[in-house]
């Protein structure tokens, strides 16, 4: 019980943060969920939500829950066809708005997420990052994150990962909320859903590169963060 409450790499006051908000938000936004759910079910058929093992706290693997936005389309050997050939338009607009990441709530209220922090990724990166990026799973990961304000899939991975680094850094109550409050500009604005030339974004192969620019600057104003 202790455990389920104060989940390893999320602090007390991040964690009564969470849940105040998360539980909640599952509750006011599960008619839209229901919604989501079966317009997906109408429009690709089942199954309707996606799972699968991301790396959270120091790398231990647990199920991600989200909504499906692509299909499971194949070529003539049984190949999957690239993600622009499956993402239809359904799934473009669910990542577009965000609403595909609503299952994650639940994640969230389980302990295995938090509202805020490096985002999930693929399991096989793990073996990929550098020291320095490896850092990103010293907290628990997030929906949002200080990446995901700052250009989300628009950034580079090495760019992403530096800011994935200073938010481990310089954690604070009032950063997440400052956080939060910007996601909820971002997805209104729709930025940064994808990279340049990619229907959503592209595999990380490895990279000893540094950050483009200081993590520690507001990409909006060019102001060094307080």
């Amino acid at each position: 019980m202790i455990q389920f409450l104060f989940p390893p790499g999320i602090p007390p006051p991040k964690r009564i943060l969470d849940l105040a908000l998360a539980v909640p938000g599952l509750l006011v936004l599960s008619p839209v969920m229901a919604l989501v759910a079966v317009w997906i079910w109408l429009a690709a058929g089942r199954p309707v939500f996606f799972s699968q093992k991301r790396p959270g706290f120091h790398g231990r693997l647990f199920p991600v829950y989200k909504f499906r936005t692509m299909t499971g389309e194949t070529d003539g050997a049984g190949r999957l066809l690239p993600d622009e050939a499956r993402l239809h338009a359904w799934g473009r607009f669910l990542r577009a708005t965000s609403l595909d990441e609503l299952p994650e709530l639940a994640n969230v209220v389980l302990g295995q997420m938090s509202l805020v922090g490096p985002r999930p990724l693929l399991a096989v990166y793990l073996d990929r990052y550098s020291s320095e990026q490896a850092r990103r799973h010293e907290v628990a990961p997030g929906i949002t994150g200080w990446a995901q304000v700052n250009g989300r899939n628009a950034l580079s991975w090495e760019e992403k990962f530096a800011l994935d680094v200073w938010y481990v850094d310089h954690w604070s109550i009032w950063l997440d909320l400052r956080i939060l409050l910007l996601t909820l500009f971002k997805v209104v604005r729709r930025e940064g859903i994808s990279q340049p030339g990619q229907a959503t974004a592209e595999e990380f192969l490895g990279s000893g590169g540094e950050a483009l620019r200081d993590p520690g600057v507001d990409a909006d104003r060019k102001i060094p963060i307080q």
